[in-house]
């Protein structure tokens, strides 16, 4: 049973690698090629919007299921660990919900819908993704899992990248009120 439920992980863990470093190719080419982006998505019903928001699901799905199947895996055993990684985690869950609730769901899934600078928008311009990375920094500690560790921390250079790829974005949509808000306000801190 232990050799199987190991040979379950090494695949779902192959299958999440593979996921994530499809977004980071995708956002990486956003990056490179503005003009052919697929990150922020052209519009809601693209092959882009529906193609990133799969792979993002997936990812999320498989690094929660890695919670339970590869606990305590890593070296990080003592009990400390949850001193450190719950607060961490409740920190960028609070400034993922925050960021959210600020910018609303057209905004936070990659659709243009209105310029934001109040909430934590005012303070710097990527709060839900400083919040997702916080929070995986949380988890990882609070799971011990190794596997986690490296989906993690993947997933952490998918999201500052992201926000390279969307200042271009955002610079077309806003024109010189983002160029200024871009000159006074940090990307994430």
């Amino acid at each position: 049973m232990a050799e199987y439920l190991q040979s379950i992980k090494g695949i779902l863990f192959v299958s999440d690698l593979i996921i994530h470093y499809v977004l980071l190719f995708g956002i990486g080419w956003s990056v490179a090629l503005p003009n052919k982006r697929i990150w922020p998505p052209p519009k809601k019903c693209s092959w882009q919007y529906t193609t990133t928001w799969i792979l993002f699901y997936l990812a999320f799905i498989l690094n929660a299921l890695f919670i339970f199947l590869d606990w305590n895996s890593g070296l990080f055993t003592h009990h400390a660990r949850f001193f450190l990684g719950v607060p961490i985690a409740m920190i960028g869950s609070l400034l993922v919900s925050w960021g959210i609730i600020t910018l609303g769901t057209k905004n936070t899934s990659g659709l243009k819908d209105r310029f934001v600078t109040n909430g934590p928008y005012k303070f710097m311009r990527n709060p839900q993704y400083l919040g997702d990375m916080l929070l995986f920094v949380g988890v990882i500690l609070i799971s011990n899992s190794l596997y986690l560790l490296i989906t993690h921390l993947l997933l952490i250079l998918v999201f500052a990248i992201t926000s390279l790829a969307e200042e271009v974005w955002l610079e077309e949509m806003y024109g010189d009120e983002y160029k200024t808000y871009k000159m006074i306000t940090t990307r994430f801190l």
